[in-house]
């Protein structure tokens, strides 16, 4: 490697940003720095929920921080987005332009959707290698939401320049098994594929005791039993699985359905539930410091979460690592076959229902709240799973291992091996 080559992230949040995509960022930003590389991140200057605009520039733990201007259209339409974007894309492009040299790793991330495409040239005008860093893929996700215009010709021909793109990149990084069978199936050379699961801060989430949670007495689940959604309920998750389940269950008054965080379906979902009488089985909070997290997690017995089945292998729910983290059961409600499912069922860390099967999520929910040796047995196998080869430790070392490789223009290493569990193909559903 050489002494000279540093590494440029792009995306749209790094810290002080607590958002998923900027803690995950400034985890292996953070790592790489203090092994003693040279690396700059050239995001925004807002945060994901708004409020002060951030320093154009700062140096955070080592690493150079470099911060554009936003458009400031805002998330609440179509064109407000697109204009944001287009901003972002033109600020985000000039300043990697302006940092990346010969030789230098340039690594983009998925947030403003398809920033490959412009980075790609960036690359190739400044002699850098490109890395993508893909959490999701757009637009497939886009048409899969039905999202105008990018659902048809558009998306597939928009589809067909981002896949340009990760062509001529030195490596592109995906998040979970069914994303790179997608890339597969398009004709991506896997040989330019590397699996990298995301992590969650599991040296922060300790199991711990349900009975020893301070939170449950401050929001009031003292005595019941807790199923929980941590995080965002957005347009890619659904709930009225869930919802069916607690209208099955309403007769059980030792359950509460918790949620801590926030998204687009969350308001609904409230009233929803007010509307079938179900109010009184629901609490909701809002998101939780990440130094309260742990907490957060370990206030359930168990937790759910959630992926539309067409968007497998566009997304990973990888809020499944946190509950593992925290030695809390998974009841995903997913795909059969999803990338969730399969490590749920091949570990014996939760149960699985497709989405829609209601009855199936209740009688679940009913076996672990009716069996505490089964709910806490599968939370410790979920543990246990993480450790032995999903941890963050786990995941900065294959990074780190991923950037060398792009460095040195080698092919990436093979992956290490997951315990023997992870590797089995899924059964039928639990």
């Amino acid at each position: 490697m050489s002494r000279m080559a540093r590494i440029v992230f792009v995306n749209r949040y790094f810290a002080p940003d607590h958002s998923a995509t900027s803690q995950l960022l400034s985890d292996l930003a953070f790592y790489l720095a203090a092994e003693g590389r040279e690396v700059h991140v050239v995001a925004s200057n807002e945060l994901y929920g708004g409020g002060r605009a951030l320093p154009a520039r700062e140096t955070l733990n080592g690493v150079h921080v470099h911060r554009v201007p936003s458009g400031g259209f805002g998330r609440s339409g179509l064109l407000a987005r697109a204009a944001d974007y287009a901003v972002l894309y033109a600020a985000m492009g000039r300043a990697a332009f302006a940092l990346a040299r010969a030789g230098d790793v340039l690594v983009a991330k998925t947030d403003p959707p398809l920033l490959s495409i412009p980075l790609a040239l960036v690359a190739k005008l400044r002699g850098a290698r490109l890395v993508n860093w893909l959490q999701d893929l757009y637009p497939e996700v886009a048409g899969a939401l039905g999202v105008p215009l990018l659902g048809g010709a558009a998306g597939a021909a928009l589809a067909r320049v981002r896949d340009a793109s990760l062509r001529s990149a030195q490596l592109n990084v995906v998040i979970g098994e069914r994303m790179g069978e997608r890339l597969a199936a398009r004709g991506l050379d896997r040989s330019r594929v590397a699996v990298v699961q995301n992590w969650a801060n599991d040296d922060d989430i300790a199991p711990a005791p349900v009975g020893a949670n301070p939170l449950r007495r401050e929001w009031g689940l003292e005595g019941k039993f807790v199923l929980a959604y941590s995080g965002n309920l957005g347009r890619a998750h659904e709930y009225d699985t869930l919802l069916g389940a607690a209208d099955l269950l309403r007769d059980r008054r030792d359950l509460a359905f918790l949620f801590v965080g926030g998204g687009a379906h969350v308001e609904e979902m409230r009233r929803r539930a007010e509307a079938r009488g179900l109010e009184r089985a629901f609490c909701f909070q809002p998101y939780q410091d990440r130094d309260r997290l742990g907490d957060s997690l370990g206030a359930a017995n168990a937790h759910w979460l959630s992926l539309r089945e067409g968007l497998e292998g566009l997304i990973v729910p990888s809020k499944f690592y946190g509950v593992a983290a925290a030695a809390r059961a998974t009841v995903a409600v997913t795909a059969l076959d999803g990338e969730v499912a399969r490590a749920v069922r091949a570990n014996g860390c939760g149960f699985v229902a497709a989405p829609g099967d209601s009855a199936t999520l209740a009688a679940a929910i009913a076996r672990l709240a009716d069996d505490g040796a089964l709910c806490a047995a599968m939370g410790a196998r979920a543990r246990a799973m993480l450790e032995a080869g999903l941890t963050r430790a786990h995941a900065l070392r294959r990074w780190t291992a991923v950037l060398d490789a792009a460095m040195a223009g080698r092919p990436v290493p093979a992956a290490p091996a997951l315990p023997p569990a992870m590797l089995r193909e899924p059964g039928k559903a639990a």
